[in-house]
């Protein structure tokens, strides 16, 4: 994505609002709130959604329910919380949904003895190989995402709106066009160690504050932010970009291998289309918490509570009688709107 050499005013990562331009083309209250901080604004969100769907249905504020809001965000908040990293560095993978439904069919058919009618590409070996075999494919397709940009040079996006389709070809073809029963698998998925609350929450949570401390506390953390900013400035500055991004690649796909194999633990079976849209979730939650298309701006914190606003938000809509159509164009809208102020802050930012 991040492909072109920028100045460095121009490029500057930032966190905080900005001041307006004069321009009057722009009303005072979408500046306003293009110019809080992400995380305010989402906190604001959030508490509202929370009051008002509390309000609407006797059944929302519910522990039980508030657990099902944080299983359903864990999944995508697994690979969100990497990809964020990604973006930060300028670039995107689309593909994380084939990937994630690559990795939970190739699961299945690893664990499935060879059958020539259902499963003709069984192996038949334990959990334990298995899941080696899983993300030991998820690391290999992150490295070459990875070499596709940062060696050959191609666009992200055509690199991984590629894979989205070859990967989800593949799943098809390892399925052979059916979904694959996997038994044995269940614990990581529907598990609950510590406070009655699933495994797979705990997971998300800490890949959330790894995925954090990595950003704020490390140099590789300063030098994704570098990279996004002005690749050409970081190299300048004696980062290795090229490796930087290989990197945020290679932790994508391996958290996306992870966010798979808990999806069909949690189901107990591989579907052919499983994972399918999970890439417009992610890009919603991390492009609404505060990220910015172009790198070098964005958050952990910001893409956490941007989940959390989505799923309360659907839980909320079900839980109300909306028909499901209207909670798939809800998503669809946010994206839009969620691109809309990033542009606003780009600008409000060159204002300065």
């Amino acid at each position: 994505m991040n492909d072109t050499v920028q100045t460095a005013e121009e490029s500057a990562p930032t966190e905080g609002g900005s001041t307006a331009p004069e321009s009057g083309g722009l009303g005072w209250m979408t500046r306003t709130i293009a110019s809080l901080p992400e995380t305010a604004a989402l906190l604001f969100v959030l508490a509202g959604l929370i009051l008002y769907f509390s309000l609407a249905s006797e059944y929302f504020f519910d522990f039980d329910n508030f657990v099902n809001i944080a299983q359903n965000s864990a999944v995508i908040g697994i690979i969100a919380m990497p990809a964020t990293v990604l973006l930060i560095g300028g670039q995107v993978d689309l593909s994380v949904g084939s990937i994630a439904g690559l990795m939970g069919m190739t699961m299945a058919v690893a664990t499935t003895a060879t059958d020539a009618e259902t499963t003709p590409y069984g192996l038949g070996v334990g959990i334990g190989l298995a899941l080696l075999i899983t993300v030991a494919l998820g690391l290999a397709i992150g490295a070459f995402n990875g070499f596709a940009v940062t060696k050959i040079g191609l666009n992200s996006i055509i690199v991984t709106l590629g894979g989205l389709a070859m990967f989800r070809g593949l799943t098809k073809v390892l399925g052979d066009g059916q979904t694959i029963r996997i038994n044995g698998f269940g614990d990581l998925g529907v598990s609950r160690p510590f406070l009655d609350i699933p495994t797979p929450v705990w997971i998300f949570i800490g890949v959330s504050i790894a995925c954090h401390l990595l950003l704020k506390f490390t140099v590789y953390g300063r030098s994704i932010y570098a990279v996004g900013a002005n690749p050409h400035a970081a190299r300048l500055a004696g980062i290795r970009t090229s490796r930087v991004l290989f990197i945020a690649f290679v932790l994508t796909a391996v958290a996306t291998a992870l966010a798979g194999l808990i999806r069909v633990s949690q189901v107990g079976s591989a579907a052919t289309n499983g994972g399918a849209g999970f890439e417009l979730t992610v890009v919603t939650a991390i492009i609404l918490g505060g990220a910015s298309l172009s790198g070098g701006r964005g958050s952990i914190a910001g893409t956490f509570l941007a989940l959390l606003v989505l799923n309360v938000l659907e839980n909320g809509l079900i839980q109300t009688g909306v028909p499901t159509f209207w909670i798939e164009f809800s998503e669809g809208a946010l994206l839009i709107v969620a691109v809309s102020f990033d542009r606003l802050r780009v600008r409000l930012g060159s204002a300065e």
